[in-house]
């Protein structure tokens, strides 16, 4: 007898409300009608590296020139507003409730007819993780993992060293933070079609070794799942 009235009670009680600008959430999730419609989705994009484009072209003049080492990308959204407020609280603040958001957007945008055999996080180095406490790119693979009931192995790509922030460099800076950082912990073979996750692609810098560590392993494709690309 009390269920209905529990359920209305706790619709009100916790009922959403944006984590952007703390009005009242819409359809059910932590963003008001204006954040939401504000969203910067990034459907005209790079189909290899995820590139924002003016047009519909299919690939950037860059990976035209020298194709990257992975085959697609799929960011959902461009790291501009609200994104930009959002994912620096889910990536160094430990706000969950909008890594939840974050998370649902990208199961909106991701293309079910490409999906891989397997999902892997971009590691933390663990001296990294103990200052940040949780492995944000993780808890999204996690997440997604749930969704789409794909198998997720989070412990057989690491880094093997420790390197500076990248967010803290320009790109050619960024090539040689991560140059060799990666590494690929013994065990069964991996599937042939792997997806890399992560939070934002900025140069393509560090998920570029991801993908080369994973290659040289014996995956013949590589894609690259992110919430967002940087402009």
């Amino acid at each position: 007898m009390l269920g209905p009235w529990v359920r209305k009670l706790s619709a009100v009680l916790l009922a959403p409300r944006c984590l952007v600008c703390a009005e009242s959430g819409h359809a059910g999730l932590d963003l008001c009608v204006d954040c939401r419609a504000a969203l910067p989705w990034n459907h005209q994009a790079c189909r290899q590296c995820g590139l924002p484009l003016p047009g519909d072209g299919s690939d950037c003049g860059r990976c035209r020139e020298a194709s990257p080492p992975f085959t697609r990308t799929q960011s959902a959204l461009r790291y501009a507003f609200p994104i930009d407020r959002l994912l620096p609280r889910f990536k160094f603040h430990g706000d969950l409730a909008a890594g939840a958001v974050l998370a649902t957007l990208m199961h909106w945008a991701l293309d079910p007819a490409d999906f891989p055999q397997l999902l892997i996080p971009v590691p933390l180095h663990p001296a990294r993780l103990r200052q940040r406490g949780y492995d944000q790119a993780l808890e999204l693979t996690k997440a997604l993992s749930r969704e789409y009931r794909l198998p997720l192995c989070g412990n057989r790509l690491r880094r093997v060293r420790a390197t500076e922030p990248q967010t803290k460099l320009g790109a050619e800076a960024r090539q040689r933070n991560v140059h060799r950082a990666f590494g690929l912990r013994a065990g069964p073979p991996l599937p042939a079609h792997v997806a890399l996750v992560d939070d934002v692609m900025t140069t393509g810098a560090t998920v570029s070794e991801c993908a080369e560590t994973l290659l040289d392993a014996g995956v013949d494709r590589v894609d690259i799942w992110t919430i967002a690309r940087a402009l």
